[in-house]
């Protein structure tokens, strides 16, 4: 039996706790990794990418079969599911590690990336301009172990409650045919 091509998908939205949880829930996606990319020293621990110094993001490496989902949907849910028109910020979290960033794996990704922000800047779909980074893929480092599968781990936590939550319920509200069942 021949086994299926995966694609990798890097993907910076804010907290990785949120974009993990998103992207966790979507038919295709078979592993969901939280880490930071895009900075300047190696292996960075958490505690120094938030002090911003170090220019990593908090990103998910996320690996899918694009027969089921493609790079271009994962996009479509990333921009749905976070606000790619504030510059290094979601929300209450401020700083250059929150920005909002796609780290291409080839030049069709880089080419669908800038295809999709163009298409949603001239549909209007935001009210500001999206500020979304669009750079090639860099050194990918895991977080430590308790940032990893977060959201369901602490589902009653205030800030999953509050932060994390809505953006599942506008994912199983806005792409409902490409949630799992048992999400």
């Amino acid at each position: 039996m021949e086994e299926k091509q995966m694609e990798m998908a890097t993907l910076a939205g804010g907290c990785f706790w949120c974009t993990e949880a998103v992207f966790q829930r979507i038919e295709g996606v078979k592993k969901v990794t939280s880490g930071f990319t895009g900075g300047h020293i190696k292996n960075p621990p958490y505690r120094e990418v938030v002090t911003g110094r170090t220019g990593h993001a908090e990103s998910i490496e996320i690996k899918f079969d694009p027969e089921i989902v493609t790079f271009e949907e994962l996009l479509y849910m990333f921009f749905a599911t976070h606000d790619p028109t504030t510059l290094n910020r979601q929300q209450n979290d401020i700083g250059t590690h929150y920005r909002s960033a796609i780290f291409y794996h080839s030049e069709a990704q880089k080419e669908t990336a800038e295809n999709v922000v163009r298409k949603l800047e001239e549909e209007k779909t935001f009210k500001d301009p999206i500020v979304t980074e669009i750079a090639p893929a860099g050194e990918f480092y895991v977080a430590e172990q308790e940032h990893h599968d977060y959201y369901n781990q602490n589902r009653n936590q205030p800030y999953c409650r509050v932060i994390i939550d809505p953006k599942v319920q506008k994912l199983k509200h806005t792409f409902s045919k490409k949630v799992k069942a048992e999400s």
